[in-house]
């Protein structure tokens, strides 16, 4: 071969290596712009129910029976649909007198069910199945003829159809939008952690933090007044077994607790049921309060004055006019210098900032915090948040650090990722960058928390029950006309507004989705303060539609009848035509991503 022979050689190999690259994201790209959105489930407030999260997520919150409904013909009746969402669900077939369905039916209605799913999502059908039926489930769902023995050996049929539900159940969910507060009151956030983090669901959940995830972030990485909170909730609610999963060494805290605050003085209104819990939740109260003092008066642009208690305790109880207060004990609160740490205090809060900073059990749960977690997530033209965007009574957006409405939550998130990868490189942090997270935790600005205060003094020691109302800020009012809701999807570029944070009863008539379907609570109620039920919201290239979820009591009767638990569904939304890929803001993105390789590959034409 001659040189100049060996040069165009090798240039058109280059371009032929070009051209194929080209192409080949040029097709993957068209074909994503073509796909049905995602079936997407968001749920919020967790709150350490990991048993009840798992029981309701194996039922897939109610999307198997709608996915059905999506998949088949209009003509199924509820009968007929409810039979095959029993097989599914049993990965068996059994026969029904009232159904006329014989197991090759079955098998064609599981086979168009997976063919609705995989026109929804980018990936593999071979990557979902399992090896021993893999060829044959590809050729049913690709339309290709399969043997006869597949329809009329009824031992191969029960197999095949027990692979389809298995199938079927493996990806009726493509993703899972958590909006925020894994923490607290359940006793399980490892658990829910561990699953959404799982090599089985890290792939497709969207997190988003919730105030309460933001307390155990601050408080690992090192912020003394959220350690002593973090302490302060886990013993109020006697969550002993999980600090000891966690590998926390308490015996320091208990002992100073027992000895400072034996239970029989402490009158305050603590939750915890044991005696030892009891004392240790009022003595990290105390801390609590005089770590917090501390951080309000070194900042003074978190405007939270109103907080600083402990001089006016210190003036009620030298006054003896204690008829207010609930509780009078107060041994480790000095005069003079109520916010100062005793001794006792000082060793007990070292010794617990130590283990919260080096912990690597926690580190490893909140490492999917700080790697996944986001402030706010736009998905499929909807705005996903905890709690709220904070405004003023004017609706517009409230201005806190010089920043407000999208540009805040940006410079929070920012933040957020620099904390976090100081706590997981090991690195000393900002106290500035600590300061806020407390700020975050509980701030009337925060776009987490959205009170004028955190009541918990008033709740602890104040008779009067009216000192312990918190007032929601204006969020809730604003999101009433329509001129603020257009503000924020100006702002980010969106079509709705979901979020968290704030239980909805519906036992009182209440409902999670405005008129118009654009602003959306879905707190799932994941606490017996909260009423135990909640809310789900699932989106599918159909419709839009809400869920409200059982209860503990249902579940359990369900599990004890051996039945599917019955769910209440809310439509918000449904659409004449599949919702696809390329109707969305993201899609959009995509398309002019397609347009450019497209142009770029007709330069070798």
């Amino acid at each position: 071969m001659t040189s100049a022979a060996k040069k165009k050689y090798q240039s058109d190999t280059k371009s032929f290596a070009e051209i194929d690259k080209l192409s080949q994201k040029l097709l993957h790209l068209d074909t994503q712009l073509n796909s049905n959105i995602p079936a997407t489930l968001f749920i919020s407030d967790l709150h350490g129910e990991g048993d009840r999260f798992i029981s309701i997520l194996r039922g897939r919150f109610g999307m198997l029976y709608q996915t059905c409904i999506e998949a088949l013909p209009k003509t199924f009746s509820t009968n007929k649909i409810q039979y095959l969402v029993k097989i599914i669900r049993k990965q068996k077939y059994s026969k029904d007198e009232n159904i006329k369905m014989d197991m090759q039916d079955i098998i064609m209605c599981f086979v168009e069910i997976l063919r609705y799913k995989f026109s929804n999502i980018d990936r593999s059908v071979s990557d979902s199945l399992a090896p021993e039926y893999k060829s044959i489930i590809n050729r049913l769902i690709s339309g290709l003829p399969v043997p006869n023995y597949v329809y009329e050996e009824e031992i191969i049929s029960q197999r095949i159809i027990h692979h389809l539900s298995k199938l079927i159940k493996k990806v009726l969910l493509d993703r899972i939008m958590v909006l925020g507060d894994v923490f607290d009151r359940g006793s399980q956030p490892d658990k829910i952690i561990r699953i959404l983090s799982s090599k089985w669901y890290k792939d497709i959940v969207y997190y988003v933090f919730g105030n309460h995830d933001i307390l155990w972030m601050g408080a690992a990485a090192g912020n003394r007044s959220l350690i002593a909170e973090a302490m302060r909730i886990s013993s109020r609610y006697d969550h002993m077994d999980l600090m000891i999963r966690l590998g926390f060494d308490i015996s320091k805290l208990i002992k100073f607790a027992t000895e400072t605050y034996p239970a029989d003085k402490v009158t305050g209104n603590f939750k915890a049921k044991t005696d030892k819990a009891k004392s240790m939740e009022k003595a990290l109260a105390v801390i609590q309060f005089k770590l917090e003092e501390a951080t309000i008066k070194k900042h003074p642009e978190f405007e939270m004055d109103s907080r600083l208690w402990l001089k006016k305790l210190v003036k009620i109880l030298k006054s003896g006019e204690t008829e207010a207060l609930n509780d009078t004990f107060f041994p480790t609160i000095d005069a003079k210098n109520p916010h100062e740490l005793t001794l006792e205090e000082k060793e007990v809060i070292d010794d617990l900032e130590k283990q919260f900073k080096t912990n690597a059990k926690l580190k490893k749960l909140l490492r999917f915090f700080f790697k996944s977690g986001q402030t706010y997530i736009v998905h499929n033209d909807m705005l996903n948040i905890h709690a709220l965007i904070p405004s003023n009574k004017n609706g517009e957006f409230e201005e806190f650090l010089n920043r407000k409405g999208k540009d805040l939550l940006d410079y929070v998130q920012k933040s957020i990722k620099r904390i976090g990868d100081a706590y997981l490189a090991g690195k000393l942090q900002r106290e500035k960058d600590l300061a806020l997270m407390f700020y975050l935790w509980c701030g009337p600005k925060s776009p987490f928390f959205g009170k004028d205060a955190m009541k918990t003094f008033e709740r602890y020691f104040l008779i009067d029950k009216e000192t312990h109302k918190e007032r929601t800020l204006y969020w809730a009012i604003n999101l009433k006309t329509e001129k603020f809701k257009k503000t924020i999807m100006t702002e980010f570029g969106t079509d709705r507004i979901i979020f968290g944070h704030t239980p909805v009863d519906f036992t009182k008539g209440k409902h999670m989705a405005s008129e118009d379907g654009v602003a959306i609570n879905i707190d799932g109620g994941f606490a017996a303060a909260y009423y135990n039920r909640g809310h789900a919201l699932v989106h599918t290239p159909h419709q839009l539609y809400g869920i409200i979820l059982p209860t503990p009591e249902e579940l359990q009767q369900a599990s004890v009848n051996l039945e599917t638990v019955p769910l209440s569904v809310e439509i918000i939304d449904a659409f004449d035509a599949p919702v696809k890929f390329k109707d969305t803001s993201e899609g959009r993105r995509v398309k002019t991503e397609r347009d450019e390789a497209l142009g770029k590959l007709r330069t070798y034409a």
